[in-house]
């Protein structure tokens, strides 16, 4: 690629959105002229050496795989995709193709044009016999300029003991520093102090707006079809953008292209089965993987209500397939559907649901210049139905649809340098309520209309070494268009902490913008190599998000609602300042690393006391902004490989926000602050067979809102609070217990078993902890004698008090 065509190239991604506002203008232009000016120090003639990695027993690609030129002591590591680019002076080359828990691949390469190089990696004898935590480079937390990001391949996954034995990946990231949850069962996550709703969950690129199965349960990424986890909790890069408190990418296998296999499990409470295998050999693959639990199957002869028709179960389908057109050229197609539906008596009850597709093009426009096109789809619903018949009901479907087009551009420029550029566009369709009542036969709509929003970004980071310095500057331009359509609605000022009363309501037409909004989000990351085995670290990164999720329950449920940025609600921006210091022992066998952090986040929204969230028409009257902050410690040691192998981490942290008209003023705690939060996970080898894995979590009481007074009426109490979230719920800890038996190659009879087979037996809450979840007040259920007090109570409720034990069968052919 020529210097000017790059600047052709560049000069068009500085007019998308940015023609209103000069002074984003002048950030993104100055980013492209540190890119340029990587581009004119090539000052000598270079030969490129390109390809991909991939594992040789299931022509699978490699993400992260490390490839070396030992000549020079550098090299570049594999691409999401598999790909790798080395531009070089020519010459004879030693090069080293390396992935942790396989064997090394060392090519005489002698570099006199440019060359595609593809190689399969085949797993090592001797890994196959260890625990492979980690699926990077081994000293990729001291050499790569990422911090605050957590990797897990499937494989440490399905090692970590889960609930009723089932492998999850949102649990399993609960392990990680900086990661929590509000409680057992609790839907979602939350990062270093941030909510649930301020996390972008990504399956193969598309958005995920509801990550959980069976109210929190269980998660929606089926493993078997599972292939890398990535979790970026701080030095987001710029190609990211929506959420401002972390990104979860998960990417999904794309097939054996060698031959056809069939796995699965049957598990205590649900079963999966997946099968993959070339469409065309070494050319095209696809996997198709599916879930359902059968709880509803299992106990129907013991349950009346079960027979009468009521329902209570989850399913799942994941699919893929990929072809690879030409040496240049390759296509992938997958989706995902799943399902949980809860129904009392076959017509009563509620459902909700995930669909996603993603269409993506990898093009190599040249040896250094690579592309990926990617089409989204992402729809999110759910719906109540009550009622005995059409005489006597409620009805209420609610939805948020995305659909999004992303180009997206790497250029390894040369072993120190690499530069990344794209774009992304996301028209979004929100529907917050299709209702309906009917009573005595007389219909009554109480839907709310439909709200419509464009989002729009363009991107531009570079990766570049400076000797034992290495900068990633970026930057990220948004902007947000809130679309007509629904009535406008205007509010004026009121005291703090009450309504805000309405002044004015407006027709709009459908597709007129209504408020737009501008954001800079610049990014920065340092990396200083001390010496072969340690490190600094530091970032910072702007980040805008436009949606917001409105729920004012303990927990994340699936009728929380999305709504977008408005002329009344501002969009939020978040702040993340962190510095790390990062080291490795015996030979990259025991890493460890310290990571300190602070978050600032403005338009932070809560709600004034007895809000109405649900079939509201004037909701934004009752929503307050505020600021945010939190900040933080992790402590983080890992055993990367071994018979005896794990991790260990601590947090210390705090969440606040500050909103006028509520708590005097004054910062409260978030509902999901925890100061404390200690986690670890072991997995020791016994032999081929067994294999025992632990984890054990102990976490701060988390807040609630706690009466400090109260008010008795004719009997009754009700309670005076004038402090959110005052109170803490006792500390929660918990030990999970899992023992692994893979079965022998050979049969008790001599025979070779075909074939791949385990049992995998947990005990889930082992010693019988009752963990709180949340603490409610009451008072006495009888009225009290003339003359007496009326007596109240705290009352805490744990989701489970006894050990929950599981057992699975896990097969592959």
């Amino acid at each position: 690629m020529k210097l000017q065509n790059f600047f052709v190239v560049a000069s068009f991604f500085t007019k998308i959105n940015l023609n209103s506002n000069q002074t984003l203008k002048n950030h993104f232009l100055t980013f492209l002229l540190i890119g340029g000016i990587s581009f004119a120090a090539k000052s000598q003639e270079k030969i490129t050496l390109s390809g991909y990695v991939k594992d040789a027993e299931n022509g699978e690609t490699l993400i992260g795989a490390t490839v070396v030129v030992n000549e020079l002591n550098s090299g570049n590591i594999t691409n999401v995709y598999g790909f790798y680019s080395i531009t070089i002076p020519p010459g004879l080359y030693e090069v080293d193709f390396r992935y942790v828990g396989y064997e090394t691949i060392t090519k005489q390469i002698d570099l006199t044009e440019n060359q595609r190089v593809d190689v399969e990696l085949s797993a090592g004898s001797q890994q196959l016999q260890e625990v492979v935590v980690s699926a990077r480079a081994q000293d990729a937390n001291v050499s790569e300029v990422e911090m605050s990001t957590q990797e897990m391949d499937i494989k440490t996954i399905e090692k970590i003991p889960a609930f009723l034995g089932e492998v999850d990946v949102i649990k399993s990231i609960q392990l990680l520093p900086g990661v929590s949850s509000v409680g057992e069962g609790a839907s979602g996550f939350n990062v270093r102090g941030g909510s649930v709703g301020q996390n972008l969950i990504l399956l193969d690129e598309a958005p995920v707006y509801n990550s959980s199965h069976l109210l929190g349960f269980f998660s929606v990424f089926n493993p078997d079809a599972v292939k890398d986890v990535k979790l970026y909790k701080g030095g987001i890069p710029a190609k990211y953008g929506g959420r401002i408190s972390s990104v979860l990418d998960v990417r999904m296998k794309e097939g054996n292209n060698k031959r056809y296999t069939v796995s699965g499990g049957i598990g205590t409470i649900f079963s999966r089965l997946a099968v993959e295998g070339p469409l065309i050999k070494d050319k095209a693959s696809f996997i198709v993987a599916g879930r359902r639990s059968y709880a509803d199957v299992l106990f129907k002869p013991f349950n009346e209500e079960l027979r009468n028709g009521a329902q209570l179960y989850f399913y799942d389908l994941t699919a893929k397939a990929n072809y690879t057109i030409n040496d240049k050229n390759r296509v992938f197609l997958s989706g995902y559907l799943g399902r949980d539906v809860f129904l009392f008596d076959g017509v009563q009850g509620f459902t909700w649901g995930n669909k996603t597709g993603t269409l993506r093009w990898n093009h190599l426009f040249n040896d250094q210049l690579f592309s990926n096109l990617t089409l989204l789809v992402s729809d999110y619903d759910y719906s109540l139905k009550f009622g005995e018949d059409e005489e006597d009901l409620f009805e209420w479907n609610s939805n948020i649809i995305s659909y999004q087009f992303k180009p997206e551009f790497s250029y390894f420029i040369n072993t120190n340098s690499e530069l990344t550029f794209g774009a992304d566009a996301i028209l979004y369709r929100f529907v917050p309520a299709e209702a309906r009542g009917v009573s005595v036969g007389e219909e009554i709509n109480i839907s709310l209309e439909d709200q419509r929003a464009l989002e729009s970004s363009a991107y531009i980071g570079l990766e570049q070494k400076i000797g034992n310095l290495t900068i990633q500057p970026g930057i990220r331009v948004s902007n947000f268009n809130y679309l007509g359509g629904p009535n406008v609605y205007t509010y004026g000022d009121t005291i703090p902490g009450r309504k805000k009363p309405v002044e004015s309501i407006q027709d709009s037409d459908r597709g007129e913008i209504i408020e737009s909004y501008y954001n800079a989000e610049p990014r920065l990351a340092l990396k200083y190599q001390l010496d072969p085995v340690s490190s600094v670290k530091a970032s910072y990164n702007r980040m805008a998000q436009y949606l917001h999720l409105i729920s004012n329950t303990t927990a994340s449920n699936p009728l929380d609602l999305w709504t977008p940025t408005t002329n009344n609600i501002k969009p939020q921006i978040g702040h993340q300042i962190a510095l790390g210091y990062f080291r490795n022992f015996q030979n990259n066998a025991y890493e460890a690393s310290i990571e300190i952090y602070g978050k600032h986040n403005e338009n932070q929204l809560d709600y004034i006391d007895g809000a109405q969230l649900f079939f509201n028409e004037e909701l934004e009257g009752e929503l307050l902004s505020g600021t945010g902050r939190a900040y933080g410690l992790e402590l983080y040691v890992k055993k990367n490989n071994g018979k005896l192998n794990g991790w260990i981490s601590y947090t210390l942290g705090r969440s606040e926000l500050n909103v006028e008209g509520i708590g005097n003023d004054d910062w409260y705690p978030t509902r999901f602050d925890q100061l404390h939060n200690l986690t670890f996970a072991a997995f020791y080898e016994f032999n081929p067979s067994w294999t025992l894995s632990s984890n054990f979590s102990a976490i701060s009481g988390t807040p609630f809102t706690s009466p400090n007074g109260r008010y008795e009426i004719q009997g009754y109490v009700a309670p005076a609070v004038d402090t959110r979230n005052a109170g803490r719920v006792p500390v929660s800890h918990r030990l999970d217990l899992s023992a692994t038996w893979t079965f022998s190659d050979v049969k008790p009879n001599g025979k070779p078993r075909r074939g791949e087979h385990s049992m995998v037996f947990t005990l889930y809450n082992t010693y019988f902890r009752k963990n709180p979840f949340t603490i409610y007040f009451r008072q006495q259920q009888s009225r009290p004698e003339e003359g007496e007090p009326i007596r109240t109570e705290a009352v805490q409720v744990s989701i489970f008090a006894f050990v929950i034990p599981g057992i699975s069968y896990n097969f592959k052919f």
